[in-house]
Protein backbone atom coordinates (compact mmCIF):
# COMPACT_ATOMS: atom_id res chain seq x y z
CA UNK A 1 0.00 0.00 0.00
CA UNK A 2 2.92 2.59 1.31
CA UNK A 3 4.99 1.70 -2.15
CA UNK A 4 2.00 1.94 -3.88
CA UNK A 5 1.15 5.69 -3.13
CA UNK A 6 4.88 6.24 -4.09
CA UNK A 7 5.07 4.76 -7.05
CA UNK A 8 1.85 7.18 -7.84
CA UNK A 9 3.84 10.38 -6.88
CA UNK A 10 6.44 9.64 -8.89
CA UNK A 11 4.63 8.59 -11.73
CA UNK A 12 3.09 12.15 -11.61
CA UNK A 13 6.15 14.05 -11.36
CA UNK A 14 7.74 11.87 -14.12
CA UNK A 15 4.48 12.60 -16.56
CA UNK A 16 4.67 16.23 -15.38
CA UNK A 17 8.38 16.25 -16.74
CA UNK A 18 7.50 15.10 -19.81
CA UNK A 19 4.81 18.01 -20.42
CA UNK A 20 1.69 16.70 -19.41
CA UNK A 21 -0.78 19.43 -18.28
CA UNK A 22 -1.39 19.08 -14.79
CA UNK A 23 -4.80 18.99 -14.85
CA UNK A 24 -4.64 15.95 -16.92
CA UNK A 25 -2.26 13.86 -14.21
CA UNK A 26 -4.23 14.37 -11.10
CA UNK A 27 -7.77 13.69 -12.94
CA UNK A 28 -6.17 10.29 -13.93
CA UNK A 29 -4.63 9.56 -11.23
CA UNK A 30 -8.07 10.53 -9.09
CA UNK A 31 -6.32 12.92 -6.90
CA UNK A 32 -6.63 16.71 -5.91
CA UNK A 33 -5.08 19.52 -7.67
CA UNK A 34 -3.88 20.33 -4.23
CA UNK A 35 -2.56 16.64 -3.92
CA UNK A 36 -0.71 17.11 -6.82
CA UNK A 37 0.90 20.41 -6.09
CA UNK A 38 2.03 19.22 -2.33
CA UNK A 39 4.20 16.80 -4.25
CA UNK A 40 5.24 19.30 -7.51
CA UNK A 41 7.02 21.34 -4.25
CA UNK A 42 8.66 18.41 -2.35
CA UNK A 43 10.04 17.62 -6.01
CA UNK A 44 11.79 20.57 -6.06
CA UNK A 45 12.75 20.88 -3.00
CA UNK A 46 15.89 18.65 -3.81
CA UNK A 47 15.38 16.24 -1.44
CA UNK A 48 16.42 12.59 -2.47
CA UNK A 49 13.50 10.78 -1.24
CA UNK A 50 10.96 13.81 -1.78
CA UNK A 51 7.99 10.76 -2.46
CA UNK A 52 8.16 9.63 0.91
CA UNK A 53 5.31 10.30 3.24
CA UNK A 54 7.02 12.53 6.07
CA UNK A 55 6.12 12.70 9.58
CA UNK A 56 3.37 15.05 10.55
CA UNK A 57 4.15 15.22 14.64
CA UNK A 58 5.13 18.60 15.90
CA UNK A 59 8.87 18.98 15.73
CA UNK A 60 9.02 21.21 18.81
CA UNK A 61 6.39 22.12 21.24
CA UNK A 62 6.33 25.44 23.55
CA UNK A 63 4.49 23.66 26.49
CA UNK A 64 7.80 20.69 26.60
CA UNK A 65 10.04 21.18 30.44
CA UNK A 66 13.76 21.08 29.28
CA UNK A 67 15.78 18.24 30.57
CA UNK A 68 17.88 20.86 32.82
CA UNK A 69 13.74 21.28 34.47
CA UNK A 70 13.39 17.95 35.09
CA UNK A 71 16.96 16.97 36.61
CA UNK A 72 16.47 19.48 38.85
CA UNK A 73 13.20 18.23 39.55
CA UNK A 74 13.94 14.69 39.68
CA UNK A 75 17.16 15.60 42.01
CA UNK A 76 15.04 17.71 44.83
CA UNK A 77 12.39 14.83 45.09
CA UNK A 78 15.24 12.38 45.45
CA UNK A 79 17.59 14.61 48.33
CA UNK A 80 13.63 15.21 49.94
CA UNK A 81 13.17 11.50 49.97
CA UNK A 82 16.24 10.89 51.43
CA UNK A 83 15.82 13.24 54.08
CA UNK A 84 12.69 11.04 54.99
CA UNK A 85 10.80 14.47 54.48
CA UNK A 86 7.64 15.36 53.02
CA UNK A 87 8.64 15.24 49.10
CA UNK A 88 5.22 15.73 47.48
CA UNK A 89 5.27 18.09 44.56
CA UNK A 90 4.78 21.16 47.02
CA UNK A 91 7.57 20.51 48.62
CA UNK A 92 9.59 20.02 45.34
CA UNK A 93 8.09 23.27 44.64
CA UNK A 94 9.40 25.20 47.66
CA UNK A 95 12.69 23.95 47.25
CA UNK A 96 13.41 24.87 43.67
CA UNK A 97 12.21 28.13 44.82
CA UNK A 98 14.74 27.75 47.68
CA UNK A 99 17.53 27.26 44.76
CA UNK A 100 15.92 30.00 42.57
CA UNK A 101 15.46 27.80 39.59
CA UNK A 102 13.54 30.08 36.69
CA UNK A 103 11.27 29.07 35.61
CA UNK A 104 9.52 27.74 38.51
CA UNK A 105 7.30 24.84 36.89
CA UNK A 106 3.67 24.46 38.64
CA UNK A 107 2.43 21.76 40.75
CA UNK A 108 0.70 19.78 37.80
CA UNK A 109 4.09 20.19 35.62
CA UNK A 110 6.26 18.67 38.77
CA UNK A 111 3.60 15.78 39.29
CA UNK A 112 3.71 15.15 35.26
CA UNK A 113 7.78 14.73 35.61
CA UNK A 114 7.35 12.47 38.85
CA UNK A 115 5.14 10.16 37.20
CA UNK A 116 7.36 10.20 33.66
CA UNK A 117 10.20 9.29 35.92
CA UNK A 118 8.49 6.77 37.76
CA UNK A 119 8.96 8.81 41.41
CA UNK A 120 5.63 8.51 42.51
CA UNK A 121 6.15 6.20 45.63
CA UNK A 122 3.20 5.52 47.94
CA UNK A 123 4.08 5.79 51.54
CA UNK A 124 4.21 1.75 52.91
CA UNK A 125 2.48 0.68 56.58
CA UNK A 126 0.11 2.80 58.73
CA UNK A 127 0.74 6.06 59.59
CA UNK A 128 2.77 6.85 62.59
CA UNK A 129 2.95 9.86 64.24
CA UNK A 130 5.97 11.72 65.07
CA UNK A 131 4.57 12.62 69.12
CA UNK A 132 4.60 16.71 67.96
CA UNK A 133 1.06 17.83 69.60
CA UNK A 134 -0.57 20.63 67.19
CA UNK A 135 -1.79 23.51 69.22
CA UNK A 136 -5.80 23.82 70.22
CA UNK A 137 -8.34 25.32 72.08
CA UNK A 138 -9.26 24.33 74.79
CA UNK A 139 -13.18 25.17 74.50
CA UNK A 140 -15.17 24.99 78.45
CA UNK A 141 -18.33 26.77 77.57
CA UNK A 142 -20.93 27.81 74.91
CA UNK A 143 -19.67 30.64 72.80
CA UNK A 144 -16.01 30.12 73.45
CA UNK A 145 -15.65 29.30 70.13
CA UNK A 146 -17.30 28.81 66.54
CA UNK A 147 -16.27 27.56 63.42
CA UNK A 148 -17.79 28.42 60.47
CA UNK A 149 -17.52 28.07 56.80
CA UNK A 150 -19.21 28.83 53.60
CA UNK A 151 -21.33 25.99 51.55
CA UNK A 152 -22.07 25.56 47.85
CA UNK A 153 -23.63 26.02 45.66
CA UNK A 154 -25.99 24.04 46.21
CA UNK A 155 -28.48 23.19 43.24
CA UNK A 156 -33.24 23.47 43.54
CA UNK A 157 -34.99 22.40 41.08
CA UNK A 158 -35.78 25.12 38.55
CA UNK A 159 -31.96 26.28 38.22
CA UNK A 160 -32.04 28.09 41.83
CA UNK A 161 -28.42 28.43 43.27
CA UNK A 162 -27.54 29.09 46.58
CA UNK A 163 -25.07 29.44 48.81
CA UNK A 164 -25.28 28.66 53.17
CA UNK A 165 -23.08 29.93 56.02
CA UNK A 166 -22.55 27.24 58.82
CA UNK A 167 -21.60 28.30 61.91
CA UNK A 168 -21.07 25.70 65.03
CA UNK A 169 -20.39 26.21 68.40
CA UNK A 170 -17.65 23.86 69.24
CA UNK A 171 -18.56 23.32 73.33
CA UNK A 172 -22.16 22.26 72.30
CA UNK A 173 -22.18 20.74 68.64
CA UNK A 174 -25.16 23.03 67.81
CA UNK A 175 -25.22 24.66 64.11
CA UNK A 176 -26.50 27.85 62.54
CA UNK A 177 -27.54 28.13 58.88
CA UNK A 178 -28.09 30.62 57.08
CA UNK A 179 -28.73 30.26 53.15
CA UNK A 180 -29.15 32.70 50.40
CA UNK A 181 -28.16 33.80 47.02
CA UNK A 182 -25.77 35.83 45.17
CA UNK A 183 -26.82 38.34 42.79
Amino acid sequence: MKKDKERIRRQAIGRYQRSEPASAIWRSLGQSERWFYKWLTRYHGGQVDWYVEQSRKPKSNPHWTTPTLEEHVTFVRLELYNQGVFCGAQAIRWRLEELAVEPLPSLSTIGRILVRHDLTDRRTGRYEPKGVYYPRVEVQQANDLHQSDFVGPCFLKGGLRFYSFHSVDLATGRCAVEPGTLA
